[in-house]
């Protein structure tokens, strides 16, 4: 029995968290790895673009409560969330009309992209501040929990309780359907193969009269998409607030790195492995050990490797170790 309440409390703790992070992880690492598998440079606004798209969100979920329109037990957020993806992609395609479309004319290298898309990022975050403001937004309505602790411990008779939030089984259902979708659209479809064509050989595309602009604009309207989902379960999960969106500019880049940039596969990957590392580094394993242990082997700390306000450390030391030991990722060589 003992062996039972260990094994739930890493669910609870690790193992459903880590699902439900991995899967935000992923979705905004996709995003960049598009963006870099098209234009070939790292989109530091992507976190803006999230917090934007999350932003609108909000506004409209919030205009739909004062209404009384709501999904019952599921979020009004999700009714709301085209909204939102359709203001990110008018504005990530307004951006690249306005900043990018210059550079790419002149054939900029991939260092002033870089650079411009930090000017992006500043002021759209500025501009999401003055908007929504910069506190804490919660959102969220409908049922909390799939099921709770005490349904839990009345059906398994264990001492230990599982918790199932709403939000993280839409997260990880939703990310499973987007990713699905996206590589059939990669692999199926017209404009995906055109996209692909692109990313692996730019002037054998063109030859084969590939229009290069709608690809880019294919590629961004993807990103903003993916950008504004992702936002929008972060926030579901946790709670909207702008400053963190760009916090979380680290584990995607490092899961996109990770993975392998310019490969979706690797993407995912490298979000579910920077979830997992975060959450399993920074849990706090006394509990655990005390139900496989006898009482006068169990520890009396609480057995955890690094504090929870270090989380994003995890994430920067891999990213490291990925640029010393293999730069190209998981997936290297491979692309859209």
């Amino acid at each position: 029995m003992d062996i039972l309440n260990a094994i739930v409390l890493l669910f609870n703790f690790i193992i459903i968290p880590a699902l439900s992070y991995g899967s935000q992880l992923a979705l905004g690492a996709l995003g960049v790895t598009l963006i870099y598998g098209v234009l070939r440079f790292s989109n530091f606004a992507h976190g803006e673009t999230m917090a934007f798209g999350a932003m609108v969100t909000i506004l409209v979920t919030w205009l739909f409560q004062s209404w009384g329109l709501h999904l019952g037990p599921l979020p009004t957020a999700l009714i709301a969330l085209p909204f939102g993806i359709l203001a990110a992609v008018a504005v990530v395609l307004a951006t690249d009309k306005m900043v990018y479309r210059y550079y790419r004319r002149k054939k900029s290298p991939g260092i002033i992209f870089l650079i411009a898309s930090i000017g992006v990022m500043f002021i759209m975050n500025g501009m999401i501040r003055v908007i929504i403001g910069p506190d804490d937004q919660n959102f969220a309505d409908g049922e909390r929990f799939i099921f709770t602790a005490g349904q839990f411990r009345e059906w398994s008779g264990l001492s230990e309780p599982l918790v199932l939030r709403s939000t993280q089984a839409i997260t990880i259902i939703l990310a499973i359907v987007i990713c699905a979708a996206l590589f059939w659209f990669l692999n199926r479809t017209r404009s995906g193969k055109a996209m692909r064509a692109y990313s692996d050989n730019e002037d054998l595309a063109l030859l084969s009269g590939i229009d290069p602009d709608r690809v880019v604009m294919i590629a961004w309207i993807l990103a903003g998409a993916l950008a504004t989902v992702a936002g929008v379960l972060y926030g579901l999960d946790k709670s909207f607030k702008p400053f963190v969106y760009m916090q979380l500019l680290l584990p995607i880049f490092a899961s996109a790195i990770l993975g392998g940039v310019g490969n979706p596969l690797g993407a995912i990957a490298g979000g579910y492995i920077i979830a997992f590392s975060e959450v399993a580094i920074t849990f706090a394993y006394r509990k655990f050990f005390g139900y496989l242990l006898p009482d006068s082997m169990a520890p009396d700390g609480l057995v955890q490797l690094l504090s929870t306000d270090y989380k994003f450390a995890v994430s920067f030391i891999i990213l490291v170790l990925v640029l010393l030991i293999k730069p190209t990722g998981i997936f290297a060589g491979k692309t859209l």
